[in-house]
């Protein structure tokens, strides 16, 4: 059995160090957030960044709060996008 005994040296733990990428538009940010906060299936992922590229923040915004409030039950998801299309 051998000891992990981490890096040794400076250069051990630069070369271990992940860097992620923040997004590079705010609405992607914001996409990640409706994401998130209305558990999308990864199939329509693309779309949510589709959306908030093309309409403008405040319009996702009340379209998702909207969203929070009146669909207490399902896939809310789906209410989200009825409202988006009905634009």
């Amino acid at each position: 059995m051998t000891i992990d005994l981490g890096p040794q040296n400076f250069k051990d733990i630069m070369a271990k160090k992940k860097t992620i990428k923040p997004p590079a538009y705010p609405w992607q940010d914001f996409a990640l957030k409706i994401i998130d906060d209305l558990a999308i299936p990864t199939f329509k992922r693309n779309s949510v960044f589709k959306i908030c590229k093309e309409n403008t923040k405040d319009f996702v915004e009340k379209c998702l709060n909207e969203t929070k409030e009146l669909c207490q039950t399902g896939e809310k998801w789906k209410y989200f996008f009825k409202l988006i299309t009905k634009k």
